[in-house]
Parts: C-alpha cells; structure tokens; sequence
C-alpha cells in the first residue's frame, strides 16, 4: 500500500515525513507492558504501585457539594473565557491568606484549564525563533516542549545533589543569556522533593532583572510542603516584577482530572497569558471554577492532603533505608527521588536507572518510575490507593514482605 500523501505534510516540530515511525517507545509505555507482565507470571501477586503520580482519592466532599450545587443553575450556562471574578477572588484569598501575597484579582490573577495548558501558552507570549528558555530538567516539559515548537532553543540547567537540587544560573554561557526569555522553574520539586529556599528565589529575582528573563514558577506541589511552612515566590521582593507563578487544583485539592490552576502574579504577563489563552480556549465550566472556589477557601483541605502524604513519604523512607538506600526525607511534594541501585548482591548489574525499574516491576511486582536525564534515579510516588491509615500499613508490610532479603549494590 503507497504511502499517504498526508504523511509528507507533518510539521518538523512533530517529526515531519518521519512522523510516527520512530520505533522508540515512550519509558511509560515501557513501564506498562512490564506491569502486563507482571500481572500476567505472577496473576496472585498484586502490585506495589509507587509510579501513579496521581492522588489517590476524590475530590473532598464539600467541593463536590457545591460543584452538584452550581452544575444546575442556569447562570453557569455558557463560556467562562478567562475566568470568573469568583475564582479569581478565591485564588486571590489564598494567597494572601497563607503567603501574605496582595494581588488585584482583575488583573494580577487568570484561570487556566489545568496548569498544563499554562506552561504552553507561556512560551507563545514571549518565544521566538532563536528565543531561549532555561529549563532546570528532570521535570515537566510541557513547557520546553512548546519552546521548540515555536522555533525557540531550550538550554538545560541540571538538578543535582551536588547543588542541593538548585539550578547552576551562574554557569549558564553568555551567548546563551543573551538570548534567554523565561526561566523555568518548579518548587516544591517534582521529582527530587526539593523546596526552594528564601534564599534560592531572591537569588532568582536578582538573576531575572539582571538578564531581563521572565520567570515561571510551576506551584503545583506548594500545599505539599512537609515540616516548614510553604513558601510562595510571589512572597519575594520584586517577584512580583519579574514572574508568574502557576497553581494547581489537582494536588492540594485532589481535583484529578476536574482541569483547573491558575496564574498569578505580574500584571503585563498575565494580561499576554490572558490574550494567548483568549484565542485557546474559552474558559474552564463555571460551575467547576465555583467548586474550586470553595475549596481554596477552605484551608483545612490541602492542610490534610499534606499530612497525609507526608505521613506515607515517612513511613516509605524507613523501608528503603532498610534496603540500603541513602535518602533524606523529601522536603516537598508525593515523591521520593532516589539514586538507583546499581545491581543486585551476588546478581546481575543495572546499566541505568529504566533497567533498575523493570527489574523491580518484573521480579517484585514493584513499580517505579525511572529517571536518567542527570544519573540514574528511581521515583517512588505514595498515592497508592489505600483509604485509611490502617491500610496505608498494609500496603507498606506488603511492600516490605516483598522486597525481604533482597540485597542492592549501590
């Protein structure tokens, strides 16, 4: 059969001619059929599943009252474009409630799909062909991915232990900075667990007015700051005259799925966001936005999301240490970012940190998730489906019974 004509017509940023012949297969994709397979040699053993990295429970009953509430009233009918005054006043509370953080709501704060679309738009407000965007890596690279689409060039800054996790900005070359636009950031850290210090963000501010670079601070994992108080970058001097930073619904709130955060911060970025977005979507339902409303006013509800998960990061910690891992407890966020064991005692080497997790998914029925963009590491999420404490023992007995007399080379 002749190849479709349509198959010439791709645009280079997905592949052109060669879209969709790549034979490479995505490490999730990976991660999925090992999972298969596990099920299918060992159909009694259940899996141990820290790779979903995603809560685990609904969203709290009072949200999803009101979201029943406001779903049949017919003032919440049609498109809600770039939000409503509701939300935006809500996001605005919150911030000032728990941060100290004064925004003017109509023109400092805007509603976004989920923060994903966020990190796409950003970029088509400020990137050009030959633009840069500094992008600290491992993270979430929807960003970095829309800065290529556009024709723009994104320059690594690697996490490492090394740096406690922070991005080397003195190290960045000079041709490179003269041609950086934004400044991609995330903290509380996905996957190291990292939380940015005072420190860390006034070194940033300095950084972005210096080299005029706009900064985006991805907030997703804020409410889940373990033992100290969340830190917001907008609390910072002259934040406020240099960056965003984008919020989402999906962690504190356990909103999975429900596709709400918003952006808040310098008026003339929000209001481009704004008009990028205008010509994207036409708003999040608003009964929806009214639901999250209500939850943002409502602190006690990241406040238990947080001690949970960091009730679960505590316990899983003790068991890999026992297995002879070396890790602190991570500052921030539902993940644990560890260095990948290098083989097993007496057994066969692990080439990276992919090998090191099929294995663990193969022989234990164990799923993690591999990182090898800066050495080899394993990330362990704890929103395993358990309802109550009780069960969150079990599931860490069962997980301790199955990795018993296992000895790792590190």
């Amino acid at each position: 059969m002749s190849e479709s004509y349509i198959q010439k017509l791709f645009a280079d940023r997905i592949g052109g001619e060669n879209y969709g012949k790549s034979t490479a297969i995505y490490k999730f994709e990976k991660i999925k059929r090992a999972k298969r397979a596990a099920l299918a040699d060992f159909p009694d053993r259940k899996l141990v599943d820290f790779g979903i990295g995603e809560n685990d429970e609904m969203a709290p009953a009072p949200v999803r009252k009101v979201m029943v509430q406001e779903i049949d009233k017919l003032e919440n009918r049609g498109y809600a474009d770039n939000g409503i005054d509701d939300y935006k006043l809500a996001a605005a509370r919150f911030l000032e409630r728990n941060f100290g953080v004064e925004l003017d709501p109509a023109t400092q704060v805007i509603h976004s799909i989920g923060s994903k679309p966020a990190y796409a738009l950003l970029p088509a407000a400020f990137i050009n062909p030959g633009d840069v965007t500094l992008f600290t890596v491992p993270g979430y690279p929807v960003a970095s991915t829309w800065t290529k689409y556009l024709g723009g060039e994104v320059y690594n800054l690697p996490l490492l232990p090394q740096n406690d996790f922070f991005p080397d900005l003195d190290g960045i070359p000079s041709d490179i900075l003269a041609r950086a636009k934004m400044l991609v950031i995330n903290y509380p850290n996905s996957p190291s667990g990292k939380v940015a210090t005072r420190e860390f963000y006034e070194k940033v501010v300095a950084f972005a007015k210096k080299n005029n670079v706009v900064v985006v601070q991805d907030a997703a994992h804020l409410p889940f700051t373990h033992g100290q108080k969340p830190l917001s970058f907008l609390e910072i001097p002259g934040a406020m005259d240099v960056g965003v930073e984008v919020h989402s619904m999906s962690k504190g709130w356990h909103m999975i799925g429900w596709r709400l955060g918003f952006v808040a911060g310098n008026a003339l970025i929000v209001k481009a966001y704004g008009d990028v977005k205008d010509n994207t979507d036409s708003g999040q339902f608003k009964a929806t936005q009214k639901a999250a409303a209500a939850a943002l006013d409502d602190d006690s509800l990241w406040q238990a999301a947080q001690k949970k998960y960091q009730r679960r990061m505590e316990m899983l910690v003790t068991e890999l240490r026992k297995l002879g891992f070396t890790l602190n407890m991570p500052e921030g966020t539902y993940f644990l970012y560890a260095k990948a064991p290098k083989g097993i005692v007496d057994g066969q080497d692990f080439e990276n940190a992919e090998a090191a997790s099929q294995w663990f998914i193969r022989e234990k029925s164990v799923v993690t998730v591999p990182f090898d963009d800066v050495g080899p590491h394993l990330r362990f999420a704890v929103t395993y489906e358990a309802p109550t404490e009780s069960d969150e023992k079990d599931y860490m007995k069962m997980f301790a019974e199955r990795m018993s007399g296992t000895q790792f080379r590190f």
